[in-house]
């Protein structure tokens, strides 16, 4: 992992992923929120959909790949992903398929994914530990464990 300091344009994109967590929430899904970021412009969003499309797949990060539309491989290469929550295997595995060589994470506390593996692969990790991410996914997971545990393959 990385200490690496957290810029403002950090803050602005982990911003623009809140909103997408928010919504998620709004929309009666899970909050957790995704941007993905190509040469200072936000290319892609999406939120965790897996309620609200009654998905297996649509995760924040995955609905922010779909949302993005076809890249060209070096345009991936240059881009970073925002994500309110530390990616899960899928998540991370398609970043890593990708090669998008930077991932800031909004909080780990409530669930941490492959991130020791995900550097290891040369992926840099910023993680910012927003408070506001942290307020949303204790919230939730307290008015929700049943949901919540569903979406990270708990029993």
């Amino acid at each position: 992992m990385t200490s690496a300091t957290v810029t403002d344009d950090d803050r602005r994109f982990l911003d623009a992923a809140i909103a997408e967590a928010e919504a998620g929430l709004a929309a009666g899904g899970i909050p957790i929120g995704s941007v993905l970021v190509l040469d200072g412009e936000i290319i892609g969003r999406g939120h965790n959909q897996r309620v609200q499309k009654g998905s297996p797949i649509l995760h924040a990060e995955m609905d922010c790949f779909e949302n993005a539309g076809r890249l060209a491989a070096a345009e991936y290469r240059r881009s970073t992903l925002y994500s309110t929550l530390s990616p899960c295997d899928m998540c991370s595995g398609t970043s890593l398929l990708y090669e998008i060589p930077r991932i800031v994470i909004g909080e780990n506390r409530t669930f941490r994914g492959p991130e020791d593996y995900t550097a290891s692969r040369g992926v840099e990790l910023v993680v910012v530990d927003d408070p506001r991410c942290v307020e949303l996914m204790t919230s939730f997971i307290a008015a929700r464990p049943d949901l919540w545990n569903e979406d990270i393959g708990v029993d």
